[in-house]
């Protein structure tokens, strides 16, 4: 089928994908590319292929066609390809031994980076609170690179669920003072390490319910990292 009306019911529908509230509602999200289409296609995510009418693109999924105004109507790149996905959220459970908290990460280029990492350094679930960037923003699944369909997420209140977790396995917060370098920790085989917002760092009622503090050294002329690359550097350390 092709579509040729940005008016057309449909098309209208997924332009409000766009949008967070539209994404949690229906229960979509919109990818855009080869790339991150074939990674959604792969990961079970893809429910349906939109293609710029003449242009050669195959996946065995269901697919319609779209002319140049809907494409750019739907689009949220200054140049697109002309391939977009319609994908599904999936309702997913906290599992795993390896678990990475962020509170309230709000840059999207950071979340995106911390899932990508996240998923080079075999954490097996990131649990996120309401403050967090959409991870199904488009910014953040290009931040990831398509590891947002690799990767198990979960929004949770975090206090609640750090109370509940207490006492079951080590849970470890990000702390400049007070911290054990984190070339000197021991390493676990289950763990929870929360980051903290790009500001503010992390909520000092979570920092409370955490067993131990680390930091990573730098020299005195740094006073402190990005959140996505300190993450990446306490991920490897954690895991390597």
């Amino acid at each position: 089928m092709l579509y040729s009306s940005i008016n057309n019911p449909k098309i209208k529908e997924l332009a409000k994908l766009k949008q967070k509230k539209y994404r949690d509602k229906q229960g979509l999200f919109l990818v855009e590319g080869a790339h991150l289409v074939k990674e959604a296609y792969e990961s079970g995510f893809l429910e349906e292929l939109l293609i710029l009418e003449d242009k050669e693109f195959s996946l065995d999924t269901k697919t319609s066609y779209i002319t140049k105004n809907v494409l750019k109507y739907l689009s949220d790149v200054e140049t697109p390809v002309g391939i977009i996905g319609v994908c599904k959220l999936k309702n997913t459970t906290i599992t795993g031994n390896k678990l990475l908290i962020l509170d309230s990460v709000q840059d999207p280029g950071n979340l995106g980076t911390i899932i990508r990492s996240s998923a080079a350094f075999n954490i097996d679930t990131i649990i996120i609170n309401d403050k967090c960037a959409d991870p199904y923003s488009d910014k953040v699944i290009r931040s990831s690179q398509g590891m947002i369909f690799k990767t198990n997420i979960v929004k949770k209140d975090l206090y609640d669920y750090l109370k509940e977790i207490k006492g079951k396995i080590p849970i470890f917060g990000t702390k400049v003072t007070g911290g054990k370098n984190i070339k000197n920790i021991e390493k676990f085989q289950t763990f929870a390490i929360i980051m903290g917002n790009e500001g503010k760092g992390v909520d000092e009622k979570l920092l409370d319910l955490c067993d131990e503090y680390l930091y990573i050294p730098m020299n005195s002329k740094c006073e402190s990292l990005n959140v996505g690359v300190a993450t990446s550097i306490i991920l490897y350390e954690l895991t390597k």
